[in-house]
């Protein structure tokens, strides 16, 4: 979990650029953009109210979904972010 919490500005600078590239398909932008309006919006699948539970299922939604974001990205853009997020070229933003 701490590295995961190390690597998240790393990441969300990678989630923005993958949901801004024209080469990404909409379908896994869509998939992340409706995670993410699934946690913010106040409907549940399982109501905030029930201790723990409420939480736990909009982490687990959150992140499966921004998993398989970049999975079904295509990987040679991946790694062109994630290159130039490291610094190891000239960034494109």
């Amino acid at each position: 979990m701490l590295d995961l919490l190390v690597h998240l500005p790393s990441l969300l600078r990678l989630y923005w650029r993958l949901l801004r590239d024209a080469r990404v398909s909409i379908v896994p932008k869509v998939l992340l953009v409706g995670a993410v309006a699934y946690v913010i919006l106040p409907f549940d699948f399982i109501p905030d109210a029930l201790p723990l539970i409420g939480q736990v299922d909009d982490l687990v939604i959150l992140l499966a979904a921004a998993r398989w974001f970049v999975r079904w990205c295509p990987p040679a853009v991946v790694q062109e972010h994630v290159q130039a997020i490291d610094g190891r070229r000239a960034p494109a933003d």
